[in-house]
């Protein structure tokens, strides 16, 4: 028996959710069975969460598109109990059960080991949302980042977090977009140079072009903004996108494109193969300073969830939390 936090759907098409006692016969198929120590909370597991059901296909359901533990039983060669390993996406969480539980059961396909110099809670204080900053800080690096600063957005929450301390550890001076004054001591830890007031960015400019003024950026808000950024990227630069919260419209020209040679790289962690998770995490465990990392942590329990699930959706979370599932 373990605990897992269950949602489930009444008669009345109501959303409940609440921590149960489960047999572990009761886990899906898969050939790796692994003792949860954390997850954490994403925008996905908020809309799980959330009154109508959101991502969910099937009831009832565990959440938690993220979790990290040891291997306690495995029919596939590559992992063996007591190995420690971490999962982001694969629609665990959403069409699979997930890591809001003390047990998962899964492909072994969608594991990656834990990195040497990780724990379980760091790597839940990193996530899907921070493995999506590091492959976008990557693919920066393989388009070349320009000189002035980087640009992130969005930089307050998950992805945003992680970009701004991952860019400033690398040396880039780092301006952080947010729409909360409160942040800007939060992101000044974090290493950013600069915070740049979402309202500053937030409208569509009549100018197709502006000053050039980012040498990169790591965008997770889409939407008008990103078409404002656009227009104010140096000659050459790149532009990452990880997130929508803005929306999915793009109300930009060509312009930026043609004329700056703006390249715009559309960043999707979900289902990255094994060698670009391993690569990834594997900088994550080089490049990302524990000591900011643990600055990010909001810890939480698994009967902390509904709650936390509503305030994700509504943008009051700041940072990343990690769910001890053992607490």
């Amino acid at each position: 028996m373990f605990d897992a936090l269950i949602v489930d759907k009444d008669a009345d098409g109501q959303v409940r959710a609440g921590v149960q006692r489960i047999a572990v016969d009761r886990l899906p198929a898969g050939n790796v069975t692994v003792a949860i120590e954390c997850s954490t909370v994403n925008y996905k597991d908020g809309l799980c969460l959330g009154s109508g059901g959101g991502l969910v296909r099937t009831w009832p359901h565990v959440p938690g598109i993220d979790f990290a533990g040891t291997v306690e039983v495995s029919d596939d060669p590559r992992y063996a109990p007591g190995d420690r390993v971490v999962l982001t996406g694969w629609r665990v969480g959403e069409a699979r059960w997930g890591g809001y539980a003390q047990k998962a059961r899964v492909d072994a396909d969608w594991l990656v080991p834990l990195p040497d110099g990780l724990t379980p809670r760091q790597a839940m204080a990193v996530g899907t949302a921070g493995l999506t900053a590091m492959l976008a800080v990557m693919a920066l690096e393989d388009h070349g980042i320009k000189d002035g600063p980087v640009l992130v957005t969005g930089a307050a929450g998950g992805v945003g977090s992680v970009a701004t301390a991952l860019l400033a550890a690398l040396g880039h001076p780092v301006a952080a977009v947010t729409g909360r004054p409160e942040a800007a001591d939060y992101l000044m830890s974090l290493g950013a140079t600069e915070v740049v007031a979402r309202a500053d960015l937030a409208e569509t400019s009549r100018k197709p072009l502006e000053a050039e003024r980012w040498g990169g950026c790591v965008d997770a808000v889409g939407g008008a903004m990103l078409a404002r950024v656009l227009g104010q990227m140096r000659y050459g630069a790149s532009v990452a996108a990880v997130g929508l919260a803005g929306g999915s419209d793009l109300p930009a020209t060509v312009i930026p494109f043609l004329l700056r040679g703006v390249n715009l790289l559309g960043i999707d962690s979900v289902m990255q193969p094994f060698v670009a998770r391993q690569k990834a995490w594997a900088r994550i465990a080089r490049d990302l300073p524990l000591d900011r990392l643990e600055a990010m942590i909001v810890p939480a329990t698994l009967s902390d969830l509904p709650r936390l699930g509503a305030d994700i959706l509504a943008g009051r979370v700041r940072g990343r939390v990690v769910v001890d599932v053992n607490a």
